[in-house]
């Protein structure tokens, strides 16, 4: 498949010294990676599926190579020349194992990143490390980091407890039930971070050339709440009373069934949401460095209230 390429005059104009390649550049993370390191200026490569998801005006700044970034001869092409590459695997609720949502994804772009030499890669992954081995997605995902730094090359893991950004999946019932739900304890305080930090610390990465080694690097968000706390701040900032309600694990995975996760993938996120409860957030030390700046109220105010609104 040919590497389509959109440059303005001024990319072709200006040396090239380096290139950055960012996988799922649609997706909640990755766009929002996309349009920070498009601002440094920096020559990017983008892995799309579907070149009409990216903005016109982003497509006439960066080269496009389309396919699944999943694919070998997509990887091998996009590697070509990269200096850094920002990886993370599109979901797949219907994958048949975790597996091959992870690891056996992932194994093409690691051949690539040792046959083309890629110098960095940032990826996004998960807390809980070396906290247990039955953690679902998370156990998956630890696994996804260690293949990728099996091969040498410099690495950054980004690791996440869970987004503010996935209450986003609930607006309907906050909007139209004034609640919100959970298998995770209403009182159980945890981490929580916005994906817009997760994209600022993943595109610094991504533009300093100056690291190598494996390692990684925890982004906690500013604070740590329970469930029945977030339920007071998106009552306080919408105006309107929002409880949250703790379902029964079965009951959650019956609900991710209903919408179309495969039982391998059900399975594995009830497992995750079980180590969560158990405290597997919590092990991570906060420190001021894996500390990020938004908080819950302020995500509430400028991302949630909208999403309800509208």
């Amino acid at each position: 498949m040919p590497v389509k390429r959109y440059w303005t005059r001024g990319a072709r104009e200006r040396r090239v010294t380096r290139m950055i390649v960012i996988t799922t550049p649609t997706g909640q993370i990755g766009r929002q990676v996309l349009e920070r390191v498009l601002d440094s200026g920096e020559p990017i490569r983008v892995i799309a599926r579907d070149a009409s998801r990216i903005p016109v005006q982003t497509r006439e700044r960066v080269e496009l190579v389309e396919g699944s970034h999943g694919d070998a001869a997509v990887v091998e092409q996009a590697f070509a020349g990269a200096d850094a590459v920002f990886w993370l695997p599109p979901p797949n609720p219907r994958a048949d194992s975790v597996e091959a949502g992870y690891t056996d994804f992932t194994r093409p772009a690691c051949a690539a990143f040792e046959a083309h030499g890629v110098k960095r890669v940032v990826g996004i992954s998960a807390l809980g490390r070396g906290v247990t081995d039955r953690a679902g997605l998370v156990t998956a995902s630890l696994a996804m980091d260690d293949l990728i730094a099996s091969t040498g090359v410099g690495y950054r893991a980004l690791t996440m407890p869970s987004f503010m950004d996935n209450v986003l999946r609930q607006v309907g019932s906050i909007r139209d039930q004034g609640v919100f739900f959970s298998p995770l304890s209403a009182d159980r305080r945890l981490p929580l971070c916005a994906t817009r930090d997760i994209a600022a610390v993943a595109a610094e990465l991504l533009l300093d050339d100056s690291w190598s080694g494996q390692g990684s690097v925890p982004v906690l968000g500013p604070e740590d709440l329970s469930h029945d706390e977030m339920a007071q701040i998106i009552s306080q900032v919408l105006g309107k009373p929002v409880r949250f309600q703790q379902i029964p694990g079965e009951a959650f995975k019956a609900r991710l069934l209903e919408f179309g996760a495969s039982e391998a993938i059900a399975q594995a996120t009830l497992e995750m949401m079980e180590a969560k409860d158990a405290g597997l957030d919590n092990a991570e030390p906060r420190t001021p460095q894996a500390t990020t700046p938004t908080s819950f109220r302020q995500w509430c105010e400028e991302v949630l209230a909208p999403a309800v609104g509208g």
